[in-house]
């Protein structure tokens, strides 16, 4: 007996936002409309399946059209709605995910395209897991730190953005003779001050892959002054500790969320100041990261993801995630997709490169 006709699915966002969200939305609703489907929005993560019924809206040509350049997303998101995991307001957490599969079945949806990093993709990996419900991911993160894809959309232009930045902190630093650190996104993986740091010349580069030593660090820059080199510009990713260290808290954890990284990069730049009396400033690129226009290479991508997860409930595919593996799109499971990050692996090229031209990695 074939199984019953596609009718009706649903695309949510969770998750940090990044560029290219709404460009895998289109690429969805677009798709999904072609072959006669009807296309709902999940508001601001899984909230809008718990909710009162006002987190679903309909999706329409109409609805997403002139929106694959923009930044965001339409649809809203959310790093605090995980239903296995909704704060209770006294300090703990009550497990609501069946709200979300009853409410699933209530719109008689017969599919999700789940669009998020490992968090919300470990959520989605649960939910079909434990209730069977019919959901294909699509990875979105700007860390890049999906294991089961060689690039997620976001990251190309986090890097381009950081770069930037980087490239207009040189004639100041120079200027003045300072020394200039910059933190940048990266909790447990450093691709975006890897990249960036080397793209933009920066002379030390520290990630959470590769433990740094301050002596270190401040010998780059002591041997940079010895040249007449007066000024120095240190990348540094929010998940980078020292050797033997921990990486810098600037938060607690708060139910269903992880711990807030944050200040890793103004110690280091105070620690420099102490061990070479440099004039140091820090600056934290922060959110800004996460804005902006997603560049072409993140559109298409985005496209591409957005298309390819329609195919794949098409042929019910499901309980997997759409990846990028020697520039094709693919289908793998979801379990392996969120099994464990991608970090930087230590013999890497681009690592190798900072090597060659002299960046100083800490070690």
């Amino acid at each position: 007996m074939s199984a019953a006709p596609i009718r009706k699915i649903a695309v949510n966002t969770g998750g940090g936002d990044a560029p290219g969200l709404n460009a895998v939305i289109r690429a969805v609703v677009l798709s999904a409309r072609s072959r006669g489907w009807e296309v709902l929005g999940i508001r601001q993560g899984y909230d809008g399946l718990m909710g009162d019924g006002t987190g679903i809206l309909d999706l329409d040509e109409n609805a997403v059209r002139g929106i694959t350049h923009t930044g965001g997303t339409i649809l809203g998101t959310s790093n605090r709605g995980n239903p296995f995991q909704i704060d209770n307001g006294r300090g703990g957490t009550e497990d609501r995910s069946s709200q979300v599969a009853e409410r699933f079945r209530e719109l008689e949806l017969d599919a999700l395209v789940a669009i998020g990093g490992d968090g919300s993709l470990s959520i989605a990996r649960d939910l079909h897991e434990r209730f069977g419900l019919p959901v294909v991911g699509v990875p979105k993160t700007i860390d890049n730190d999906l294991a089961a894809t060689e690039y997620t959309f976001g990251f190309d232009t986090a890097v381009a953005t950081a770069t930037d930045a980087i490239d207009k902190l040189h004639p100041t630093a120079q200027s003045h003779q300072r020394v200039m650190v910059v933190e940048l996104m990266g909790r447990y993986a450093g691709w975006i001050a890897l990249y960036a740091g080397v793209a933009g010349t920066a002379d030390v580069v520290l990630v959470p892959e590769v433990p740094f030593r301050l002596e270190k660090v401040c010998e780059k820059i002591v041997e940079r002054e010895a040249r007449g080199r007066h000024f120095s510009i240190v990348v540094v990713a929010e998940g980078a500790a020292p050797l033997g260290g921990k990486m810098v808290v600037e938060k607690t954890q708060e139910p269903g969320r992880e711990v807030k990284l944050g200040g890793i990069g103004q110690w280091v730049g105070q620690e420099i100041t102490r061990l070479t009396g440099k004039e140091t400033r820090f600056l934290a690129l922060g959110h800004l990261q996460r804005g902006g226009q997603p560049s072409a290479f993140d559109r298409l991508l985005s496209l591409r993801f957005g298309a390819a997860a329609v195919r794949s409930v098409e042929a019910r595919d499901f309980g997997t995630m759409v990846a990028l593996q020697a520039n094709q799109i693919c289908s793998v499971p979801l379990e392996e997709a969120t099994r464990r990050i991608r970090t930087i692996p230590l013999d890497s090229d681009v690592l190798q490169t900072a090597r060659d031209l002299g960046t100083c990695l800490g070690d």
